[in-house]
């Protein structure tokens, strides 16, 4: 009996070990990471901020993408032509490239319930963004286009309306990436959930606000190298812990292999005020820094009546009178670049070619003099509308600036109300940020552009100046990248004389990884890509 007994456990053990021994084989193959603000859709049409953009990546193809460097490289299009003389760009697609295998595709009596890819699903995936029963916040991205077509399976061909030199980087948003029509007739509006893409990985599970898990694509088109197959991950898995601090502690305890972003909640513990790890942490955690295509300011609404705000000469003392070097050292522990530049952010052409504000107090004091001799204003102030994520460099501009004899008033509100009254041209003086939406430094100097008056644009200070507004439009009709830096930095000079903002900092992206991981990467536009990660035992 006690030797039965004994059997039985000896068997039980193996069985344990063994089934702990393929959990551990099959963790080194899962990805996993946590969204703390949520996914809304796994739509490419709607892939409007990073959350729906990273899973998106993950899901979808389009014809062209971007590499760590911003390049544009093939995508589903393994090369293209441009005839500069009819604005005509003519993609030569892949013929090799499917869908994933989904139900959708069994009533059409596809082979394995999928289907390749042609030039006419990037006609109907492009109808579909501009579609106002769809409406896309994405619809904008073919403003420039005038027409587009299949001139046969693998030829799609696009015709701008104008020329625009950025059109190429447009294309590889998650926007314009192709969609099957079977499988968006079939799930209608819970396509959101239920996604059918092109990419590396494909949709297996989602218990929204719980659970998001994607599956290795064995089907995928892309190689590495060396010919080798991507992805080499089997599959992600998505948490949505919404707090930032217990996503840290489900990442140090080895529960997740990522985490995006310095949260003030523990950026003193894991980070030196130099940027650096902190020493305790070197050897479980890759530190991955990057310049972020974020520009971070204060604007000015240009046609407000205060003669705090009309004034360029107190403008530019709000610009000399604080130490943006001393601001990031201490409250964003050198996480980000101090904009002693222009509004062009570090890792855009134009960036490097422009002297902007550096710390000079004392300049800063006899601008503030001349503005109270020009107007009788003994006491100027303005009030800075912002939301709480950036209280403390408000406050910390607010201290500055009293040195110099400028009153300062903090008005904190929530993001959506700031974002509101900021468009509504209802805020003297607010806090913003502008994330690039294609790697072009024209993307930047488009807020300063007049036509783009909000809500028509995106030009928030409402700042018009008729030499910017000419060499704007001259800048979109010059193809030649080193020819449009020369017009980039006229403009950016433009903009710092006028001062209509305040740049505070470019910002950086940064990435905590498992020292498991491998080929993740980071890049400017702090984008997630996983087909080329990898995780060792």
């Amino acid at each position: 009996m006690q030797r039965k007994y004994l059997f039985l456990l000896i068997v039980i053990a193996s069985i344990v070990g063994c089934t702990s021994h393929q959990n551990k084989e099959s963790d080194n193959l899962v990805f996993r990471y946590n969204e703390h603000s949520n996914i809304g859709s796994l739509d490419p049409a709607f892939a409007r901020n990073q959350p729906n953009i990273w899973a998106t990546n993950q899901l979808f193809n389009s014809l062209v993408q971007l590499d760590s460097t911003l390049a544009v490289k093939p995508d589903i299009a393994k090369h293209w032509e441009i005839n500069d003389s009819t604005q005509t760009y003519t993609f030569y697609l892949h013929d090799d490239v499917f869908f994933h295998k989904d139900i959708s595709f069994y009533k059409k009596d596809y082979k394995d319930s999928t289907r390749v890819v042609t030039a006419r699903d990037f006609v109907y995936s492009f109808n579909r963004l501009q579609d106002p029963k769809v409406a896309s916040p994405g619809s904008w991205v073919l403003q420039y286009v005038k027409d587009y077509k299949a001139i046969n399976d693998t030829i799609f061909s696009i015709t701008l309306k104008q020329p625009f030199p950025a059109f190429l980087g447009l294309l590889s948003m998650r926007y314009c990436s192709v969609v099957p029509k079977e499988a968006v007739d079939y799930y209608g509006n819970t396509f959101r959930s239920h996604p059918v893409g092109t990419g590396p990985f494909y949709f297996k599970l989602w218990e929204e606000n719980v659970k998001l898990v994607f599956r290795k694509n064995k089907n995928y088109f892309e190689k590495d190298q060396s010919g080798n197959s991507l992805p080499y991950l089997e599959a992600i898995a998505i948490t949505f812990l919404p707090d930032k601090q217990s996503e840290f502690l489900q990442f140090v305890q080895g529960r997740l292999d990522l985490v995006s972003g310095l949260d003030n909640s523990y950026k003193d513990e894991v980070i030196t005020t130099n940027g650096e790890l902190q020493e305790k942490y070197k050897e479980k955690i890759t530190l991955l820094k990057s310049p972020y295509l974020n520009t971070e300011y204060l604007g000015f609404f240009m046609e407000t009546d205060l003669p705090e705000i009309q004034s360029k000469t107190l403008r530019r003392a709000i610009n000399f009178g604080f130490d943006r070097k001393k601001m990031i050292k201490y409250l964003r522990n050198n996480i980000g670049i101090p904009a002693n530049n222009g509004f062009i952010p570090k890792g855009l052409p134009g960036f490097d070619m422009q002297n902007g504000f550096t710390y000079q107090p004392e300049k800063a004091r006899k601008l503030v003099e001349l503005y109270k001799q020009k107007t009788g204003d003994s006491s100027p102030e303005i009030s800075i509308a912002t939301n709480s994520q950036y209280l403390d460099l408000c406050e910390f501009i607010q201290r500055e600036l009293e040195k110099i004899g400028i009153t300062v008033t903090i008005d904190v509100m929530p993001p959506s109300t700031l974002r509101q009254q900021k468009s509504a041209g209802q805020l003297p003086v607010f806090r913003a940020s502008w994330i690039a939406d294609y790697p072009d430094a024209e993307n930047y100097l488009s807020l300063f552009y007049s036509p783009n008056f909000t809500p028509n644009g995106p030009n928030y200070t409402h700042f018009k100046n008729n030499v910017f507004d000419s060499l704007y439009r001259v800048s979109l009709r010059i193809s030649d990248i080193e020819k449009r830096k020369i017009l980039y930095s006229k403009m950016d000079s433009i903009v710092i004389a006028q001062a209509p903002v305040v740049p505070l900092f470019y910002d950086m992206a940064v990435r905590f990884v498992n020292k498991k991981v491998k080929g993740l990467g980071i890049n400017p536009q702090n984008f997630l890509v996983l087909k080329y990660a990898r995780k060792e035992k």
